[in-house]
């Protein structure tokens, strides 16, 4: 077995410390919308992980730890399950992540805690969208703005 990374004792620190960790993903080029995800939702609580995106850094970190503690206060997920008190003034809907290339491409360090902890099924994921301020429309209704639309890569 090889010996873990700095960033993976890093990982299983925080999630031992806190309860889970959050993995900031950016494109230094600004062509891919930014994410955030939980690794350690799993493990502590028993549930699945989220991501965000399309939003600064310290909101979705915020937000996901929101989603923490409704999790732990017994909220259970569910498909286009709304969210409240996420996102000041706005609820957020939950949307089960099943992109074929979820793990390779978005949530790679959570999946590697996962199977760290000896998990054998897929790890469960979903995401948390959020709907334009002006409008308040989600993605997936009509006359969304664009820009809510494109930060928001979709993985369900």
């Amino acid at each position: 077995m090889r010996e873990l990374t700095d960033y993976e004792k890093n990982i299983i620190e925080n999630v031992d410390k806190h309860g889970w960790f959050a993995t900031h993903v950016f494109d230094p080029d600004g062509d891919s919308p930014s994410f955030t995800y939980s690794t350690g939702f799993s493990k502590t609580l028993d549930q699945p992980e989220f991501i965000i995106f399309g939003l600064g850094r310290d909101l979705m970190h915020y937000m996901l730890w929101e989603v923490f503690d409704q999790l732990k206060a017994g909220a259970v997920p569910m498909e286009d399950m709304r969210w409240s008190n996420v996102l000041e003034g706005f609820d957020c809907i939950s949307k089960k992540a099943t992109l074929s290339d979820l793990h390779k491409e978005f949530t790679r360090s959570a999946n590697w805690f996962w199977k760290w902890n000896g998990n054998t099924e897929p790890l469960s994921v979903y995401q948390l969208v959020w709907p334009g301020t002006q409008q308040g429309l989600f993605p997936w209704e009509n006359d969304c703005n664009p820009n809510v639309i494109n930060q928001q890569t979709k993985l369900w």
